[in-house]
C-alpha cells in the first residue's frame, strides 16, 4: 500500500507543471499535547482557507502513520499525537518528521519536515542501584575504579553533565569524560590511602546531574570495603574490543575473546568475567564464558535488524577487583559461496627417510563467487614438516620442509584452510592424512643399563637365571630383536661358555654346575639385534653372582689334628676358675652363615671340668683343679657351622694338670733321668732361687706402682702348649679370642738327656701413659738369662704374666 502512495505521488509530481522544492519546515518540542498547533501552513504554502477546503487539502505520510493534522478552516498544523522524541528516533542527534501537503484539483504537493525538538524528560539512570568495590588498603592514592556510567535518553545538554559524590570525604573523588573512541567513562579515584583497621566500610552516593532546566539527577550507592592484600587490579590488554560475526553463524560460535591479566597470585589472580550495562536485547544474544571470557552467539543474528552490539565486560578477579572493557560486535551480511578445494594426487604413506622438498599432495581451488569474494589464499594450519607453495595459477603443493621421523610422529594430519576475500570471509577445510612408513633408523633399547643375575653354587645344568629384554621403536621387522653373546673384551675369542642366551626373549641360562669357592662372579656381553637392513645392535653388561652354598665342612687349624702323638695343653694346679687353657681355631671355605662356627664340648674325660666357649672356641675350667682329678686329660670339641643342613668337624684335645710341678707327677722315665743327673739340679734350682728371689723383689716394685690399676686387668691366666706360637697369637688375636696381656709358653717333651728350664722376655702389651703413675711403664722388662734345672726329661719356656702359682714349692708372680 506505501509503495503504490509513492507511485501515485511520484506521478503527480511530474504531472504538476509547479512544485515546490525547497521543503515548508518548521520545529517542534516533544511531550506536546494532541492538538497543540504546530504552524499555519496554509499561510507559508500561500494558499487561504478556502482554497484548502476547495482543493481538499490533505496530508500524506510516506511512513503511514499520521503525526499531526490539518484544519481546513484555519489551515493551522496541529498535532495528531503526544511525540515522543526518544522513541521515535532514539539518541540520534537529529528527529526530523517529514510529509507532503497534497491538493488535488489541480494536484499539487508541498514538502514539511518537522524537527521535533528534546526537552529534559528523562533523568539520568545507573545500570545498578548499588554498587560494590572490594579496595585493599594498599591501594595507592590516583588508583582508578571504574563506575557504570549512567544512562540519559534526553540528548544535547539535556544529557548527562557532571557526576558529584555525597558525602563529600577525604578519600573518593570521582573523575568523567570521553576518550577518543567517544567511549564515556566514569572513575572512583582514590585521593587518600585507606586503612581497613581504621575504616572498613566507606558507603557513599554517586550523583550524574544532566544539563536541563531544570536540571535532573540519578543516584547510585557506591559500598567500599576494604581489603587487606590484593593490590593488583586486573587489566585488559584492549580497552575496546571489535568483533565481525557472519549472520549466519552458528549458537554457539566463538565471536572473540576478552582477556585481562592480574599480576596476582593464587585467587587474587583468577579473573572471572561477565556482561555488565548490556542493553537485554545484547545480552540476550551474546553469551560470555566467566572463566575464559569468549563471547559466543547465544541466538540468531540479525543484519536487518541490528548491525551492531555494544557490550560492556568486567574481569572481576579473587579479590574483588575489578576492571572494565568495552566491546563491538559487527554483524555482516553473508557471502553465500565458500571455495572448493578439488584434490589431483595425493602420496601417503611416505617413507620417514623422505628428502625435504618431496610433493605430497596437488590440489586446485576454485570458488563460485566472483570479483573479491572469488579471489582465493589457502594456508596450512600449524604444521612445521610441510608447507604449500604455489604452483599454476589456482593449484597449489603439498610439499615436506623437514625431516620426518615416524617414532615421533607417525601420522599428520595436514588442515588446508582456503578462503576467499569476501567481507567476511568464508573458508573450506580440507584435511590430508599422511602416513609416515618405518625406516630402520633406531639400535634396540634394554630396559636396564646393565642386569645383576644370581645363581646358587652346584646348581642343576641349564637352570634359568633371569631374562633381559630390549625394545626397538621402530615397527614391523625393523623392531624385531634377537639376542647373542659377545666377548666382554675385544681381544676374546668366544664369551662365557657356562652362560647361554635365548635368542628369542632373551632368558638366560647357566649350563653347568658353578663352584662358589673357585667362581664367585661372571661377566658377559648380551648384544640386541634388531632385523632391520642393515640390522642395528645394542650391547649391555650381564653380572652373574654365584651364591653360596653350604657345601664345605669346618677345618680346625688348631690344635693340629695329624700329630702323633698329640701336644698337650698344661694347667698348673694353681688355675683359677675361668682361665684360658688353650683355644680350637678353625675355619670355614663357605661364606655367610654358612662360615658362621659354633663350639661344643662332645665328650671329656671329666666333663665338669672344662667349659668351651660357643663363639669364640675358647676352652677354659669351669672348677678349681683338685687331687682327685686325673692328670691327664681327653677332650673333644665339636666345631658346626650354621649352614642348612650343617656340616662338622671334631678337635682332639690333651691337657695335663700339673699339681705344684712335684716328682710324683712327672713320668718314671723322667725321674730316673733326674737322679742321674742330680748335680746339675742342685745348681739350677739354686740359680733358680736367686733369679725367683731377684724377680719377686722387681715385681714386687712393679705392684707397688701398678696396685690401682690392677683393678682394671680382668684375665685369667693363658696356657699355650707347643707349636707354632706366633701363628696361635695370630689366630687368636684375628678371633678376638685372647684377653690377656701375658702367657706362659710351656715346652715338654719326652726323652731328654737333660732338663732345660728358662725364663724368656715377656710378651707385653704397649699401656697407654695414662694407666702408670710411675717414671718406668710396662715395656721396661728385663731379660731373664735361662737357668738349668734337671728336672728329668723336661724342658720348660716359661715367660711371664704377673700371674700366682707355684713351681716345685717355689711361689711364683
Amino acid at each position: 500500500m506505501a509503495s503504490a502512495r509513492q507511485v501515485l505521488c511520484l506521478c503527480a509530481l511530474l504531472c504538476v507543471p509547479r512544485v515546490r522544492c525547497e521543503p515548508i519546515r518548521y520545529s517542534v518540542a516533544e511531550e506536546g499535547e494532541s492538538g497543540s498547533v504546530v504552524a499555519n501552513v496554509a499561510e507559508d504554502a500561500g494558499l487561504t482557507p478556502a482554497q484548502l477546503s476547495a482543493r481538499r487539502a490533505r496530508i500524506a505520510s510516506p511512513a503511514g502513520r499520521q503525526h499531526f493534522g490539518l484544519e481546513r478552516a484555519t489551515g493551522r498544523l496541529v498535532l495528531a499525537e503526544r511525540l515522543d522524541r526518544e522513541e521515535m528516533c532514539g539518541r540520534s542527534l537529529t528527529c526530523t518528521l517529514a510529509f507532503e501537503l497534497l491538493l488535488e484539483n489541480p494536484l499539487q504537493f508541498f514538502r514539511v519536515e518537522v524537527a521535533v525538538e528534546d526537552v529534559n524528560d528523562h533523568s539520568p539512570v545507573f545500570p545498578e542501584e548499588r554498587v560494590t568495590f572490594q579496595i585493599p588498603e594498599t591501594s595507592d592514592p590516583g588508583s582508578r575504579f571504574p563506575v557504570e556510567a549512567a544512562q540519559d535518553l534526553d540528548i544535547g545538554s539535556n544529557s548527562i553533565q557532571a557526576y558529584t559524590i555525597a558525602p563529600e570525604n577525604g578519600y573518593f573523588s570521582v573523575s568523567f569524560g570521553t576518550h577518543s573512541d567517544d567511549y564515556k567513562f566514569v572513575d572512583l579515584v582514590l585521593d587518600q590511602t585507606l586503612d581497613r583497621e581504621e575504616q572498613p566500610e566507606l558507603l557513599l552516593s554517586l550523583i550524574a546531574t544532566d544539563g536541563g532546566s531544570p536540571p535532573r539527577s540519578g543516584t547510585t550507592q557506591i559500598h567500599i570495603v576494604v581489603l587487606d592484600v590484593n593490590d593488583n587490579a586486573p587489566t585488559f590488554t584492549q580497552k575496546y574490543y571489535i568483533g565481525r560475526v557472519l549472520e549466519n553463524a552458528a549458537i554457539g560460535s566463538v565471536i572473540l575473546s576478552v582477556v585481562a591479566t592480574d599480576p596476582d597470585m593464587g585467587l587474587n589472580g583468577d579473573i572471572s568475567y561477565r556482561f555488565s550495562n548490556v542493553l537485554e536485547d545484547s545480552q540476550s544474544t551474546f553469551k560470555i564464558d566467566s572463566m575464559t571470557g569468549e563471547i559466543r552467539v547465544a541466538k540468531p543474528l540479525d543484519f536487518e535488524a541490528t548491525q551492531k552490539h555494544e557490550l560492556s565486560v568486567r574481569g572481576t578477579d579473587g579479590g574483588g577487583l575489578s576492571a572494565l572493557c568495552k566491546v563491538l560486535v559487527e554483524v555482516v551480511d553473508v557471502n553465500d559461496n565458500a571455495p572448493e578445494v578439488v584434490v589431483s594426487s595425493f602420496s601417503s604413506p611416505l617413507p620417514e627417510n623422505t628428502e625435504p622438498g618431496t610433493v605430497v599432495a596437488v590440489f586446485a581451488v576454485r570458488d563460485r563467487d566472483s570479483g573479491v569474494n572469488g579471489e582465493i589464499s589457502c594456508a596450512l594450519e600449524d604444521q612445521l614438516s610441510f608447507s604449500l607453495r604455489p604452483a599454476y595459477k589456482n593449484y597449489y603443493e603439498l610439499v615436506t620442509v623437514s625431516t620426518l621421523d615416524r617414532e615421533e610422529t607417525a601420522q599428520y594430519l595436514l588442515v588446508i584452510t582456503a578462503a576467499d576475500a569476501g567481507s567476511p570471509p568464508l573458508t573450506t577445510t580440507q584435511t590430508f592424512t599422511v602416513d609416515i612408513s618405518d625406516v630402520n633408523d633406531n639400535a634396540p633399547v634394554f630396559n636396564q643399563t646393565s642386569y645383576t643375575m644370581y645363581v646358587r653354587e652346584n646348581n642343576i645344568p641349564g637352570v634359568l637365571v633371569g631374562a633381559i629384554s630390549a625394545a626397538d621403536s621402530d615397527a614391523g621387522p625393523n623392531a624385531k630383536v634377537t639376542y647373542s653373546l659377545r666377548p666382554v673384551h675385544p681381544t676374546e675369542q668366544d664369551p662365557c661358555s657356562c652362560i647361554s642366551v635365548n635368542s628369542e626373549n632373551g632368558h638366560v641360562f647357566v649350563l653347568r654346575p658353578l663352584d662358589y669357592e673357585q667362581v664367585r662372579q661372571l661377566e658377559v656381553l648380551v648384544s640386541a639385534t634388531d632385523a632391520g637392513s642393515p640390522p642395528l645392535s645394542t650391547n649391555v653388561t650381564v653380572l652373574l653372582l654365584v651364591v653360596d652354598e653350604n657345601d664345605n665342612a669346618p677345618l680346625v687349624l688348631h690344635p693340629a689334628q695329624d700329630s702323633s702323638p698329640p701336644s698337650s695343653e698344661l694347667v698348673p694346679a694353681s688355675a683359677e676358675v675361668g682361665d684360658l687353657v688353650t683355644k680350637v681355631v678353625a675355619v670355614d671355605a663357605d661364606s655367610g652363615q654358612n662360615s658362621w662356627l659354633s663350639f661344643h664340648l662332645l665328650r671329656a674325660t671329666d666333663p665338669g671340668l672344662f667349659a668351651v666357649g660357643s663363639q669364640n672356641g675358647e676352652v677354659r675350667l669351669r672348677r678349681p683343679v683338685t687331687e682327685r682329678d686325673a692328670v691327664k686329660q681327653k677332650l673333644e670339641v665339636l666345631v658346626r657351622d650354621n649352614g642348612r643342613p650343617p656340616l662338622s668337624a671334631t678337635a682332639a684335645l690333651s691337657v695335663l694338670l700339673l699339681n705344684g710341678l712335684s716328682q710324683e707327677h712327672l713320668p718314671q722315665q723322667e725321674l730316673a733321668v733326674q737322679d742321674e743327673d742330680s748335680s746339675l739340679t742342685i745348681y739350677l734350682i739354686i740359680s733358680l732361687v736367686f733369679v725367683s728371689l731377684l724377680f719377686l723383689t722387681s715385681f714386687a716394685a712393679f705392684v707397688a706402682c701398678k696396685v690401682c690399676k690392677r683393678k682394671e686387668l680382668k684375665g685369667g691366666h693363658v696356657l699355650y702348649s707347643t707349636g707354632n706360637l706366633q701363628s696361635s697369637l695370630a689366630a687368636g688375636a684375628a678371633a678376638g679370642t685372647l684377653p690377656h696381656a701375658y702367657c706362659y709358653e710351656i715346652n715338654l717333651t719326652t726323652g731328654s738327656g737333660n732338663s732345660e728350664f728358662k725364663f724368656l722376655k715377656p710378651i707385653l702389651p704397649s699401656v697407654p701413659p695414662q694407666h702408670s703413675d710411675t717414671g718406668r711403664g710396662v715395656d721396661d722388662t728385663e731379660d731373664f738369662p735361662p737357668i738349668l734345672n734337671s728336672m728329668g726329661d723336661a724342658a720348660l719356656d716359661i715367660s711371664g704374666t704377673p700371674s700366682v702359682g707355684h713351681f716345685n714349692g717355689f711361689p711364683f708372680n
